[in-house]
């Protein structure tokens, strides 16, 4: 049998794809380990369009539930497996998933997301979901009208505290070099306003707390002095790693292991294959954008299929 798309990955941008492809007859086989992507672990989710606060649970389990009702005829479900490696069949494309099966299609959407690069520093893997997150606007409402941390230096870290700026009572943002990576502008923007702090040259050694986080441990790396700053909350922004190896091979990546694609129809550099959501190099990572790109990706597929 030869579908003609598979769609790779559970999360807002395969969900919403997977919605789609069905509703226009396309016969689809759609690939998740698990349901919900990154946002899985979000106490709560403030910016999800349509619904004012949703738990990352329930935000993944109405995406699950989205898909299942669409399933059918032309919609199939594989739940509970990753794709190993995608391969070039002549014309059609074999993806071969960790079960030892084997499917074959006329086209791809990949839509794996990516995970957060975590923080190293003691007490991190404790304390995660504690007061230590890796979601701003998911989790930054949580912590209205007290200290936070951010750490980081590149856009995103400042992006990160520029949001924070409109609900926390201060920021303090602690990079480990002299430079920051983030665009000029940017920083001399979050720098000036009154509630924000930069600290540069500094390593985070431990974060502290119990139950919850009550503050951290920071080592100057000029003069090895450490220091504990009080913060109830800590927004990490240090890099985040695409799930991209199984088509490592086939798809060209940029240096940071994200696929190229083209923003206006989210095709890859090879011709049959498209991807969408945080496992590329769009410029910004949201639930909503992703899943954005993905229909967008989805109405081309359809064009694709159609009319060549």
């Amino acid at each position: 049998m030869t579908y003609d798309l598979i769609i790779i990955g559970g999360g807002p941008a395969g969900a919403a794809a997977a919605v789609y492809a069905s509703r226009k007859r396309l016969k689809t086989l759609f690939i998740t380990k698990e349901w919900g992507g990154q946002s899985v672990v979000s106490e709560q989710i403030f910016n999800w369009i349509g619904t004012v606060s949703i738990s990352g649970v329930d935000l993944a389990n109405n995406l699950k539930n989205h898909v299942l009702v669409n399933a059918g005829d032309s919609l199939e479900v594989k739940e509970g497996n990753i794709v190993n490696s995608v391969s070039k069949e002549n014309i059609l494309f074999k993806v071969r998933t960790d079960d030892q099966k084997e499917f074959l299609t006329k086209t791809i959407l990949i839509t794996t997301g990516s995970g957060r690069r975590k923080l190293e520093a003691k007490n991190a893997d404790r304390l995660e979901h504690k007061g230590l997150t890796y979601c701003a606007s998911c989790d930054g409402p949580l912590f209205a009208d007290m200290d936070v941390a951010v750490i980081g230096g590149g856009n995103a870290a400042f992006e990160s505290a520029a949001q924070l700026l409109a609900y926390c009572k201060s920021v303090t943002l602690l990079h480990r070099s002299e430079n920051f990576k983030a665009d000029e502008i940017t920083v001399e923007r979050v720098l000036k306003n009154p509630k924000m702090k930069a600290i540069k040259n500094v390593e985070l050694l431990e974060i502290k707390g119990e139950k919850f986080v009550e503050g951290l441990v920071y080592k100057d790396n000029v003069t090895g002095i450490e220091t504990e700053l009080k913060v109830s909350g800590i927004f990490a922004e240090i890099g985040q790693i695409p799930n991209t190896s199984f088509v490592k091979d086939l798809v060209p990546l940029d240096e940071i292991r994200r696929i190229k694609i083209n923003p206006l129809n989210q095709k890859t550099e090879i011709p049959g294959i498209w991807a969408a959501g945080d496992c590329t190099t769009v410029l910004y990572h949201q639930n909503n954008i992703a899943a954005g790109d993905a229909i967008r990706a989805l109405e081309d597929i359809y064009l694709y299929i159609h009319t060549k």
